[in-house]
């Protein structure tokens, strides 16, 4: 028999407007644990104001976001201990520029969590270990490339020990070569079982690592399911247009 998996998030309705624009028109999904959601489309579709409100750095402008399938109001007293539960990394890294690797990995779980310094150094130093980034605690972003800032972004998120890691378009802001060690990260945290939610121009990551695809235009969801439903598959013109700029054949 079947274990039935645990719903992490639940997405019902979800709008976002911006003025008299609607960027989101109703978005529905839901997340359960070990998935990893692979959300595609092109740029300006909705995908990143989507991720955004799904950790409140957007506030939605209608709809509902459950934890754990209660309200999050009803869970967290305050955001900063949802967004514990609720992780994210961003685009741009985001990453303190006056604080080594290790202070920028330590000062979430000490000033949020309450956790003693070492305590919160010694797991820093573990999740730094884990994205090859244990060699430059005492380095400061500046001295780090692109992708090992972004590495650095992923442990200082994991050091919160979220139930689910939101990451909008982590490989959007690395040079080429980067990618892949990015990548390679995120799919060795799958591959462990961490909650994913990515939002992605890499279809072949999103190919070969996801659980579920999202594909978004125009701020709704055109079409849903596996990665072979919708990268062999697709039913929805949209998608196959727009996956039709990609190819995928044979590995590449």
């Amino acid at each position: 028999m079947t274990e039935t998996k645990e719903t992490i998030l639940t997405i019902r309705d979800l709008k976002k407007d911006f003025g008299p624009r609607k960027i989101l028109k109703g978005i529905d999904f839901t997340v359960k644990k070990g998935d990893v959601v692979c959300i595609i489309g092109p740029s300006g579709s909705g995908k990143s104001t989507l991720i955004r409100c799904i950790n409140f750095l957007e506030k939605p402008t209608s709809g509902e976001i459950l934890f754990k399938e209660k309200p999050i109001r009803e869970t967290f007293k305050k955001l900063p201990l949802y967004r514990t539960k609720v992780g994210m990394v961003f685009q741009q890294f985001n990453l303190f520029a006056n604080m080594t690797v290790l202070e920028n990995c330590t000062v979430g779980p000490v000033r949020i969590l309450g956790m003693d310094k070492l305590e919160a150094e010694k797991k820093a130093v573990g999740y730094l270990e884990d994205v090859g980034m244990s060699g430059y605690v005492n380095a400061r972003p500046s001295q780090l490339s692109g992708g090992q800032k972004q590495r650095v972004a992923i442990a200082r998120a994991l050091t919160l020990e979220p139930e689910v890691l939101l990451l909008d378009e982590p490989t959007s802001a690395l040079d080429p070569e980067m990618v892949g060690e990015v990548l390679q990260v995120m799919k060795k945290l799958a591959e462990g079982g961490l909650t994913m939610v990515v939002v992605t121009h890499e279809m072949a990551f999103a190919r070969d690592v996801a659980s579920h695809v999202i594909f978004i235009d125009d701020g709704v969801i055109c079409e849903e399911g596996s990665p072979d439903e919708i990268f062999s598959h697709p039913k929805n013109q949209r998608t196959k247009e727009f996956l039709s700029r990609f190819s995928l054949q044979n590995g590449a």
